[in-house]
Order: structure tokens, then sequence, then C-alpha cells
């Protein structure tokens, strides 16, 4: 079984927005979350299971997420539903 994929160039998945005020009290972090991957490369279920520390990062992470397109895991050649692990890194120096 090959695992869902998040990573793949030409699924163009845009970063989170980076809330303003997390930007304003300079507050940064990792998010993982824990995405549930349908057979249609479109996340069923996504929980954080480590947080930032600040519930704007996580909520935004999360936001991005749900919107995410994925290559789904297969088994054989057949897509199947699986679970995927996604770290989203907010960094003060990566906001333009």
């Amino acid at each position: 079984m090959t695992p869902p994929s998040f990573g793949a160039a030409y699924l163009a998945n845009p970063p989170p927005a980076y809330p303003f005020s997390a930007r304003r009290l300079g507050q940064s972090g990792l998010v993982v979350l824990k995405v549930k991957v349908s057979e249609a490369g479109k996340p069923i279920e996504v929980d954080v299971t480590t947080s930032a520390g600040v519930d704007a990062l996580d909520r935004a992470a999360v936001e991005a997420v749900r919107g995410w397109t994925f290559v789904p895991a297969r088994q054989g050649e057949t897509p199947v539903t699986a679970w995927v692990e996604v770290p989203i890194r907010f960094r003060l120096a990566d906001v333009r």
C-alpha cells in the first residue's frame, strides 16, 4: 500500500493564511494535522495532533488543509481511504 500524498507539485495546494493576530503578536509554530483522505483525494477528517500552542495558527492550518487535494493512497492500483500526517509550519520570516 502506498500512503496518500500532498506534496506532488501539480496539486498546487495553497499554504494557509498567516493569521493577522498571530503575526502582530510575533507568534509562530508547527501544527501537525492527521488527515483522513478519501479515495477521491479529498480530506474527510482533519484533526490537530500537535498544536502550535496558538489557536489561530491551529485553526488556519485546519481550514487550509480542508480545501486541499491529495493523491489518494493506493492498494495496488486501487485508490483507498487512508490517513496521512501533514506538518504546517508558521514562520514569521516567510510572511511577505
